[in-house]
């Protein structure tokens, strides 16, 4: 067991009533689900490894939310997590999730054969494609709750099955604490470094423990494909490259993926999966298929368009600044990306990106010479 849990069995001699935290000024999924009842029916529950509802519930108490921006308030330090406080879990995946009940089936598909078109988006407005989820390694605890071992253990797993990809997969890995400053450098120019966790949601989840210690960075010779090892979830695998070939960027994408997971397989380890949650990560918003698919993308006369937002809702998208979620756009360049995780496969959240990119595209051309966009309008997805 990573943490010893005396810490719980004292809490307990204080009633619910005592224990149960001041909500009243929160904006989270969590906050608007955690019952007094809720809370007296999980507070003595704990997971095999000692994850209890206190760990889980944690960063949504330290952190209000923001009036506009829905955090998730709570996280998971094992894969059991989910299944043992499901009375709290369950309505916060069906909040966050658009509906997302406890009875459904999540799909999977990571055949880019099934993905129509995506290889012709306009270079001259798509500046650059990529795609992204997470992974987790079974019988591992999640990074709020593993310890120093259990990283390490995770890191030394993780590095040996990546130094095992051949072709245009191979690659080296660079740990964050031997790190020269040179490549560091070069990391951040190539927008490929995370850096320590900032964020206080990440903070009080307990993430950002003994940093540097077993977190870094592998990548692909072209730079086109890399996997942060031990940041928010074990593994984070994305493809990218410039330009608008979104099928190329998830063609790599899924190979990449099912080669990684059959060198885990190899070696003994599953990826955490089930017919309900799909993938499992430590954010209850990205489970399923913890997948988005972004891309950077010019819309200097549309993005000041009165329907734009309504556009980017019938079309099931998102956009946010190419800085990061609260950045602005700059130069009329949004990173616009699938709104959806859970409820959908891969192939579908990446099709309805290239779907709505392709009218974005169209829009502002259209705009750009003084027309009418009324009858491209669509209709909700």
């Amino acid at each position: 067991m990573p943490f010893g849990n005396t810490h719980n069995k004292m809490k307990l001699k204080y009633s619910s009533e005592q224990e149960y935290p001041d909500l009243s000024k929160h904006n989270n999924h969590m906050a608007k689900v955690l019952t007094p009842a809720i809370y007296e029916q999980l507070r003595s529950k704990e997971t095999p490894s000692g994850f209890t509802l206190d760990d889980v519930i944690q960063t949504g108490v330290d952190n209000p939310g923001h009036p506009f921006i829905m955090t998730v308030g709570c996280v998971a330090g094992d894969e059991e997590t989910y299944e043992v406080f499901k009375e709290l879990l369950d309505p916060v995946i069906e909040h966050r999730h658009g509906g997302y009940k406890p009875t459904d089936k999540h799909k999977t598909d990571l055949n880019p054969e099934n993905l129509k078109g995506g290889d012709d988006l306009d270079p001259n407005y798509v500046l650059s494609s990529r795609v992204r989820t997470g992974r987790s390694i079974r019988g591992f605890c999640l990074p709020p709750h593993c310890s120093r071992g259990e990283r390490r253990a995770v890191e030394k797993l993780s590095v040996e099955a990546l130094d095992s990809l051949s072709g245009d997969l191979k690659g080296k890995y660079f740990a964050l604490k031997n790190m020269t400053e040179a490549e560091q450098q070069q990391l951040i120019d190539d927008h490929f470094l995370f850096d320590k966790p900032v964020s206080p949601l990440l903070l009080a989840s307990g993430m950002a423990r003994d940093w540097p210690d077993a977190r870094g960075i592998w990548h692909n010779d072209n730079k086109t494909f890399l996997v942060w090892v031990n940041e928010e979830d074990h593994l984070r695998v994305i493809s990218m490259q410039k330009g608008g070939n979104m099928k190329e960027v998830f063609s790599r994408f899924c190979t990449g993926l099912t080669k990684i997971e059959a060198l885990f397989k190899d070696r003994g380890h599953a990826f955490m999966w089930n017919e309900h949650l799909g993938y499992i990560l430590t954010c209850p918003s990205n489970l399923g298929t913890g997948l988005r698919a972004g891309v950077h993308v010019k819309l200097p006369n549309m993005s000041k368009h009165a329907k734009f937002e309504e556009v980017l809702k019938k079309m099931r998208l998102q956009k946010r600044g190419t800085g990061g979620v609260d950045t602005a756009a700059v130069g009329g360049i949004f990173d616009i990306s699938n709104a959806d995780r859970l409820g959908f496969s891969e192939v579908e959240l990446v099709q309805m990106v290239v779907d709505g990119i392709k009218l974005l595209v169209e829009m502002e051309k259209r705009l750009e010479k003084g027309q009418s966009i009324d009858d491209l309008m669509p209709a909700q997805k």
